[in-house]
């Protein structure tokens, strides 16, 4: 692994999905843009985007041609597959339907990719609600150490028959908690905050033990999306500290506009 950006996924991050209301996220929209600039700048073989995959009982992984669609959010705007950077909807090659299958923090994340341009090989990551922070951080130091790339664009297990990739760069996709003022998706809770706190921290200063430290069961009470795919991103970053590199890590965005923790950050990796 050679670097990481963290990004949110909220649906109106896409401009067509915000509409008039554009503006509001623009400052995130590009600082998130930012992070995955600077990630694909650093070179990577492969990039793999990890996220939530909250109703599967186990990893799924899918491949470069996987797709995704917001249409269930208002517009249809069409997400990653081959050769569909800043395309639009991806167009399927001869003889195959377009499927749009990956879950909203991937599709997202998708389209964090297509708008900054990468046309380069990609798999995305699925990880179950479930997990604690041991198996999150197993599932990252294995991202580190044998990082491997699914064929095919259908969701599977991690058992699935995979190839070795190179230079390997994580785009992390997360939300914090959706329980933040009384315009909040959830009742506004007085944790929230001090919760979100503690993952800008974390993230900004590279504090490992921080991101691991989050409970599943208040992240679940406070509605926090990222918290598994936060806990992968610090295994693997463990994994890579602990084989000699050395972590240079910066927060480019915390905000929360409705009621939703929105962290944006890049992660170096260096030596």
């Amino acid at each position: 692994m050679i670097a990481a950006a963290v990004c949110p996924h909220p649906p109106l991050l896409v401009p067509e999905l915000a509409g008039a209301n554009a503006e509001e996220l623009a400052g995130l929209r590009s600082a998130a843009r930012s992070a995955v600039r600077h990630l694909l700048a650093a070179g990577p073989d492969l990039v793999v985007c990890v996220g939530g995959a909250p109703a599967a009982d186990t990893v799924l992984t899918w491949g470069s041609t996987a797709t995704g669609s917001l249409a269930a959010y208002g517009v249809d705007v069409g997400v990653g597959g081959p050769g569909t950077a800043g395309t639009g909807t991806p167009k399927p090659e001869s003889g195959e339907v377009a499927n749009p299958d990956l879950p909203l923090a991937h599709t997202v994340g998708a389209w964090l990719l297509d708008s900054c341009g990468y046309t380069g090989e990609r798999s995305y990551v699925g990880v179950p609600d479930f997990y604690d922070s041991a198996r999150c951080a197993d599932l990252g130091a294995a991202l580190f150490t044998n990082c491997t790339t699914p064929a095919t664009s259908t969701a599977t297990s991690t058992a699935t028959s995979t190839r070795q990739a190179g230079r390997i760069g994580l785009l992390v996709m997360g939300d914090g908690s959706a329980r933040r003022g009384q315009h909040a998706p959830g009742a506004a809770d007085p944790r929230a905050p001090e919760l979100d706190a503690l993952v800008a921290t974390s993230l900004g200063t590279g504090d490992l033990d921080g991101l691991r430290g989050l409970r599943p069961d208040l992240a679940r009470e406070l509605l926090v999306a990222g918290r598994a795919a936060w806990q992968v991103l610090a295994g693997a970053a463990g994994a890579a500290v602990g084989a000699g590199r050395r972590l240079e890590p910066r927060l480019l965005a915390d905000e929360a506009p409705y009621g939703v923790g929105y962290f944006v950050a890049y992660w170096r990796l260096l030596g």
